[in-house]
């Protein structure tokens, strides 16, 4: 079976890559959003993840979709407690289904 893969990165690589085509160091980046450059360098390196406030702020800073971002946050979310908890991709599944029944319950009441 032939496996395709997608052009995959997590949140920090992708504001890395955005910073960097702006040619913007990141203390520039860091005051504008008000946090530390130590900080958003190790988000930037995937040692630290950021919060859905400091994605918002990212965003608007560098006019890219805000929801588009945030839904790449809680992508990389899923996928370190995936990994974290060394489960597999059946946990994923089981979860969805859940998704789904929440919902049907959650919009019946």
């Amino acid at each position: 079976m032939a496996f395709s893969k997608k052009n995959i990165s997590t949140v920090g690589e992708q504001l890395r890559t955005i910073r960097e085509k702006a040619n913007l160091p990141l203390r520039e980046v860091a005051t504008n959003i008000g946090i530390d450059t130590s900080l958003l360098g190790k988000i930037e390196r995937n040692e630290r993840q950021a919060t859905k406030e400091q994605v918002k702020q990212l965003a608007a800073f560098y006019k890219i979709d805000e929801k588009k971002l945030l839904k790449e946050l809680l992508s990389d979310q899923f996928a370190y407690k995936i990994l974290e908890e060394e489960a597999d991709l059946d946990t994923f599944r089981v979860a969805e289904d859940k998704v789904e029944y929440l919902k049907t319950n959650h919009n019946a009441k």
